[in-house]
């Protein structure tokens, strides 16, 4: 294990309703489940321990069956966030681990560099919650709704304190417009806090749940990285990442 190893806990959710691509987990990419693919790219990135965070047997089962180590959850999670904490409190009775990273499960051609980046966060005390953010070089995505914006104060070239998150486009004025990539990295007790926490005003509003943690003071810092992962959301995404990878 790399040099964090100890303080990381990667914990990767994973069900099997998408709506836009039923049985996402389980899509075949050049012979292995997707699943698989996303956590051979997390025990790439060296950090500590990787879990799948599952509902479903046959996602444990694919991922039992390459030597990984998955966990079954309740059935009725509202959000990823919530299945990791449950797999946390299962996995780590003994709180071991200082930082748990919330990695999604549909990224089969991560690139591992970019969980080191959010992990590496963390290791800034005043720190709550990482996450990662890339500049927007299409313009048409500066308007679309469906890609969510990070509207943060520079604190170097490559990080940024988050203050906002929003489908709007947003800041107004001159200079670039960040995409926000949905890895998290959590403060132990920052992630028990931000379970703790009802539903807030402006994440059901934006239906962005980073907002609840702003909302109630949690400090998010967003690194600001060079590539964008290929989410897999729809079948088109599939044949993509099947080119990729095969």
């Amino acid at each position: 294990m790399g040099k964090q190893a100890g303080e990381n806990l990667i914990i990767i959710p994973a069900r099997m309703a998408a709506s836009r691509l039923p049985g996402k987990p389980l899509k075949d990419i050049a012979g292995e489940p997707m699943i698989v693919h996303v956590w051979r790219r997390a025990i790439e990135a060296d950090l500590g321990p990787v879990v799948i965070a599952t509902d479903d047997q046959e996602i444990k089962q694919a991922i039992v069956s390459v030597d990984g180590q998955a966990i079954m959850t309740r059935t009725d999670h509202a959000s990823g966030s919530d299945r990791i904490y449950e797999a946390l409190t299962v996995y780590d009775k003994e709180k071991k681990y200082k930082n748990i990273i919330n990695l999604q499960g549909d990224l089969p051609t991560l690139d591992p560099s970019l969980i080191i980046a959010c992990a590496d966060l963390l290791k800034e005390e005043e720190v709550d919650i990482s996450t990662l953010a890339v500049e927007i070089q299409d313009e048409a995505e500066k308007t679309n709704p469906n890609i969510v914006k990070v509207i943060g104060s520079p604190i170097n070239v490559t990080r940024q304190r988050a203050l906002y998150f929003t489908r709007a486009t947003a800041p107004t004025g001159q200079g670039p417009l960040y995409h926000h990539i949905g890895i998290y990295g959590y403060k132990r007790q920052s992630l028990e806090t931000f379970i703790a926490l009802p539903p807030s005003y402006l994440e059901q509003r934006e239906k962005l749940e980073q907002l609840r943690a702003l909302e109630a003071g949690l400090r998010i810092d967003a690194a600001i990285v060079e590539t964008h992962p290929l989410g897999v959301d729809t079948k088109e995404d599939l044949e993509k990442a099947r080119k990729i990878l095969s």
